[in-house]
């Protein structure tokens, strides 16, 4: 009797367990059939939203070829849009159909009377304010690409210097280094792989390269592409040469590091005068200042 209760206790619990895991847990096929309906509800839903922004970018597009154009910032905005990773034909002439329409949409905000009372001289700044904003967008776009390829740079270094001592060409080396950092950061990949495709066109290497420092527009690629060149005319040693140069990068990102922590000390003054100070004052002087008016008031008062 005493071995009975406990194998009975045990199975009693085996099956309550198993009932409450039934009964709460949800069923795999369940939870497959929602989660493949949510995956294509979003895909209807992403195929919906689709239509309606290659609409959006007709209409620009559209605008775009009617707009007014300064000869001066065309080569300009080309050479900014290329930097910020657009270059297909048509997106300068979207570019001017955005700049165009937003322009217009503030002018109409403000004129209408959407906001408030309608006012001329809010809607002529919405308007230039349409005009140039667009631009500034523009160029936070590829400072920010910039910024991205350049912290790409040492490991791209790296397996360059690695890709020629294993026997590579600096062709062969730059396809393959495109190739492997292709997940890792796709702007650089991508890089590489047109510079791969307009050596395979015919152009020459340095007029490639060259193109590489144009379309980025970082600062450390340029050197490299310098150096490059220099070293193909020259006729000395590639990998001696990245290796080198590497070495140079990643003592000026750390030099860079160092700046940007030296700076914080000056950059912190502004929060802690304006945010942190007021509080702390409040804090301390505060009650002192609630008592001082507490006691002097009636004491003023006593001697009138």
């Amino acid at each position: 009797m005493t071995t009975v209760l406990p194998l009975l206790a045990f199975v009693f619990g085996s099956v309550l367990i198993g009932a409450a895991a039934l009964f709460f847990l949800p069923n795999r096929a369940a939870v497959i059939d929602r989660r493949l309906e949510e995956l294509t509800s979003g895909r209807g839903a992403a195929e919906e939203i689709k239509p309606r922004f290659q609409k959006l970018i007709g209409l620009a597009k559209r605008v775009g070829e009617k707009a007014p154009r300064s000869p001066k910032e065309l080569g300009s905005l080309r050479l900014r849009l290329v930097q910020a990773g657009y270059r297909r034909d048509e997106a300068l002439t979207i570019f001017f159909g955005i700049r165009v329409l937003f322009s217009l949409m503030l002018f109409a905000l403000f004129s209408t009377g959407m906001t408030g009372r309608p006012n001329l001289t809010l809607a002529l700044g919405g308007l230039g304010v349409g005009y140039v904003l667009p631009g500034m967008v523009l160029a936070r776009l590829a400072k920010r690409r910039a910024h991205r390829i350049r912290l790409s740079l040492a490991d791209m270094l790296d397996l360059l210097v690695v890709s020629v001592e294993a026997g590579l060409g600096l062709d062969q080396a730059l396809s393959r280094v495109g190739a492997e950092l292709a997940f890792a950061y796709p702007e650089l990949s991508a890089e590489l792989k047109l510079i791969n495709l307009e050596l395979r066109a015919g152009k020459p290497r340095s007029e490639a390269l060259r193109n590489l420092a144009d379309r980025t527009g970082v600062d450390d690629l340029s050197s490299l592409v310098t150096m490059l060149i220099q070293t193909d005319k020259f006729g000395t040693s590639v990998a001696q040469s990245l290796r080198v140069y590497s070495e140079t990068l990643r003592t000026k990102r750390r030099q860079r590091a160092e700046e940007a922590a030296a700076k914080t000390g000056v950059k912190m003054v502004f929060p802690l005068v304006f945010c942190i100070f007021p509080a702390i004052w409040v804090v301390t002087i505060g009650p002192a200042a609630i008592k001082f008016v507490t006691v002097l008031f009636p004491l003023m008062e006593n001697t009138r």
